[in-house]
């Protein structure tokens, strides 16, 4: 079947931090730009950091130096490391494949396979 898992999420204090994973299959994950996203209570669902096939990345603004986004081809996993949490980092975050491959993502709706999230609280 085709899907995303994440793991790795959790309750830590600001300062800490935490890698997020996102296992995939069904597919070959290789030729698909994939991205993280999350999710806020009350809030859209926004965007964090995008790999492409070539492993170039691309971050949101508020990322500021602190997550790095990586993949491994050989096992078919995304991750995102996040550093220095902060407490406007808690959220449900997500993985997403671009929808074609070798498609370059934009915006959400560019994503056509999305995982079930993993729960990343900060809180003092």
């Amino acid at each position: 079947q085709v899907q995303l898992v994440e793991s790795g999420g959790g309750l830590v204090q600001p300062g800490d931090s935490l890698r997020l994973s996102c296992a995939a299959s069904g597919f070959d994950f290789s030729l698909y730009d994939m991205g993280w996203f999350r999710q806020a209570p009350g809030k859209e669902r926004e965007f964090v950091a995008r790999v492409s096939i070539s492993t170039r990345t691309y971050y949101s603004n508020f990322v500021q130096g602190r997550f790095t986004i990586s993949r491994d081809n050989a096992k078919n996993t995304v991750y995102l490391q996040l550093n220095s949490l902060k407490l406007e980092d808690t959220a449900v975050y997500f993985c997403a494949r671009g929808r074609e491959p070798y498609y370059t993502p934009v915006r959400d709706t560019d994503y056509d396979l999305w995982g079930q999230g993993t729960q990343v609280t900060v809180s003092s």
